[in-house]
């Protein structure tokens, strides 16, 4: 029988994000006329709501941008400061030691996790504004709306959140965010139950004082968090409890345009953001890989997984070397993504070498991501987050601030050591795919030192063999941020044993879908296909 015929007008327009009410958000901008701007910020303004500890206003992230009108893009870097009052030596006498699974390090007090003194100077709204000045279509106001609506109204709490919430990570060194949402009376009023446990899946929370607070930011723009009376109730908060950030700090942040990373990869290119953003590590694990045929050894066979452990273990211990912010640490990035550096990381593979990455950068795996494209092809992709959720809840302001500070290592001397005003290396790589002058295709995940090997798989997957979106994000993944080989629950056991038998140490996870939730769009030939990582909750949304 013949297929059917499609009865679903073909979208001209597309967002994807990982929570429903976010996507709605987006494609209701995109209906009422916004571009992909307008409409990215109207979910990410909304994600802040709906997924507290990932994302929100007092938080940090990476846009990248493709301009259909110039031809040229451009990364915006809203990754957080530390407060001017922070240096190197101020925790290193608290140091016990890394967290297990490499997600942080672990003070005594747990000083630099939770708490006024966990929290690096929120970046992330200064960014979307410069962001909407440069490229918005609808007025700034008007973006607000769906956000507001779900404050004020109430939300449902979806399994992810509650997951995120009630997550014991004891085991790993860290505070788990349920005690963390009884620090303030704000948090444990808004997220906890009675008995003081996190609210459970359909569970409501109403957030009135979020909702005046967006409608503040709404009319009088991100100067009124920045400099006006939000900047004020911030830095009254941090004095009263012991925390860094001032005033001044508030005052002092600016956005900053980036030229992206641009990274041949099978004759397409690349559009990564540059550090202390996470491209680097996507582009040079791609960078080694374009030295072998992998669909010539198999989809997922117990070779490609080799070869794809090996780049991927060989790019963290060049990003745990070399990677830091710029403004404070020289970042060889010719070096990293050069031909002979490249080549000679291939050769060793060839030859059996095995690398040995025996640490983790330190970050979070509570972060969110956005991609979109509009009629007139401008392409935007977004990922965002807290870092560490701090648990602060600024009084009577309804929004918490990030946790950050867990991300910096408390050792003097060290490419992510403190320093006021330095940023630290994040994962983050919202990205873009070119043919030529072409945009193909745009990519995000949230999912911390885990959004590298994900995306890099997904474009391996798109690239290398031909899969549509949907099918790349789906297919199984596996991870080597460690010496340890992870394996999606989906691997064939006959490829974990073969891999085990050549020697590696291999761990399978009880997780169906695992390794950072990638959501993206392609476009070939102008017609849009979203993909939306069943991990999570979201879906993409087309706009005829």
């Amino acid at each position: 029988m013949a297929r059917p015929a499609r009865r679903i007008p073909t979208p001209r327009a597309m967002i994807v994000a990982p929570q429903p009410e976010a996507v709605e958000a987006g494609a209701a901008v995109l209906a009422a006329g916004g571009n992909a701007i307008d409409a990215t910020l109207a979910c990410a303004f909304t994600q802040g709501v709906v997924d507290p500890m990932m994302c929100g206003i007092g938080g940090l992230g990476v846009l990248t941008i493709h301009d259909p009108k110039t031809g040229t893009q451009v990364v915006f870097d809203g990754l957080s400061p530390c407060p001017a009052g922070a240096h190197a030596q101020m925790w290193s006498n608290l140091f016990e030691r890394e967290c297990s699974d490499g997600y942080g390090f672990v003070l005594r007090g747990a000083v630099n996790e939770m708490g006024r003194t966990a929290v690096t100077v929120p970046s992330i709204l200064r960014t979307f504004a410069d962001a909407h000045a440069a490229f918005g279509r609808m007025p700034w106001a008007s973006l607000f709306d769906g956000a507001i609506g779900c404050a004020r109204d109430g939300w449902m709490v979806r399994p992810h959140v509650h997951t995120m919430m009630a997550m014991d990570e004891t085991a790993y060194g860290r505070v788990n965010t349920a005690e963390k949402l009884k620090l303030t009376k704000d948090g444990a009023r808004l997220y906890l139950r009675a008995d003081g446990t996190p609210k459970r899946p359909g569970d409501r929370v109403v957030n009135a004082e979020l909702a005046e607070t967006l409608g503040t930011i709404a009319r009088d723009g991100a100067d009124a968090f920045y400099t006006g009376e939000i900047a004020r109730r911030i830095a009254a908060d941090m004095a009263a409890h012991g925390g860094l950030i001032t005033e001044d700090d508030l005052a002092a942040v600016r956005s900053r345009r980036a030229a992206p990373l641009r990274v041949p990869y099978r004759g397409r290119m690349l559009i990564l953001p540059p550090p202390p953003a996470g491209g680097i590590f996507v582009g040079e694990v791609l960078r080694i890989l374009e030295h072998f045929d992998l669909p010539s050894m198999g989809h997922n066979s117990a070779a490609m997984i080799a070869v794809l452990a090996e780049a991927m273990k060989i790019a963290g211990i060049d990003k745990d070397t070399h990677v830091g912010d710029p403004d404070f640490v020289p970042v060889p990035l010719d070096m990293l993504l050069g031909d002979t550096h490249t080549a000679d990381a291939a050769e060793r593979i060839r030859r059996g070498e095995r690398a040995d990455l025996t640490r983790v950068g330190a970050e979070s795996k509570g972060t969110t991501t956005i991609s979109c494209v509009d009629a007139d092809g401008l392409v935007v992709s977004v990922t965002h987050t807290l870092g560490v959720p701090s648990g602060v809840v600024v009084p009577g302001m309804g929004f918490m601030l990030n946790g950050a500070m867990n991300w910096y290592d408390p050792r003097p001397g060290r490419p992510t050591s403190y320093a006021p005003g330095k940023r630290r290396y994040s994962s983050m790589s919202p990205l873009i795919v070119m043919e030529g002058t072409t945009p193909v295709a745009t990519l995000g995940a949230p999912g911390g030192a885990w959004i590298g090997v994900a995306l890099a798989q997904v474009l391996v997957n798109l690239l290398d063999f031909g899969m549509g979106i949907q099918e790349a994000v789906l297919a199984p993944r596996v991870s080597a941020t460690s010496a340890t080989l992870d394996l999606s629950l989906r691997i064939p056991r006959a490829t974990e044993a073969a891999l085990a038998a050549d020697g590696y140490r291999v761990k399978r996870v009880p997780t169906t879908y695992a390794f950072a939730g990638v959501h993206g769009i392609a476009f070939w030939d102008g017609a849009l296909e979203g993909a939306a990582d069943p991990q999570r909750d979201g879906y993409p949304a087309g706009i005829a």
